[in-house]
């Protein structure tokens, strides 16, 4: 169960790679995923998990920019490496949005995959902005 929902996090930060990279408001997210997910995961029986995690996160994007603008106040969401800002996304939802998925795994899936797509600092430069979230937001509820 977990290297499927591992595969379908990275389908899924590649297709908000690519909605920002294309423009966002003119793109067809579920349309990209799908593409995403016939090309780089096509044994991949449950894509379910994948569609509701890009759902989730682009129905509370702009809450999600502005929690991750909070706990990262040195760096402007733009000046955040576009790979890293998509890692942030998923696992900001689902350490605050996704209530089926313990913090502490949504934050060690998020280091895994900027292990491989983003640079040298991307997992120190993630993970302390996600435990710095899963802190606070475990506080309050």
């Amino acid at each position: 169960m977990a290297s499927y929902r591992h595969l379908a996090r990275t389908c899924v930060m590649q297709t908000i790679f690519e909605i920002e990279f294309k423009g966002g408001a003119s793109v067809d997210p579920q349309a990209i995923l799908n593409s995403i997910l016939d090309e780089f995961a096509p044994k991949l029986t449950e894509k379910k998990f994948a569609r509701d995690t890009l759902a989730g996160v682009l129905k509370n994007q702009k809450d999600i920019l502005d929690i991750i603008q909070k706990y990262a106040p040195e760096w402007p969401i733009e000046k955040i490496a576009r790979v890293d800002r998509a890692i942030l996304e998923i696992g900001v939802y689902e350490v605050v949005f996704a209530h089926d998925i313990p913090p502490v795994v949504a934050i060690n899936e998020a280091i895994e995959i900027a292990k491989h797509f983003g640079d040298n600092n991307s997992q120190k430069f993630i993970n302390g902005v996600l435990s710095s979230v899963m802190k606070n937001f475990n506080e309050k509820l």
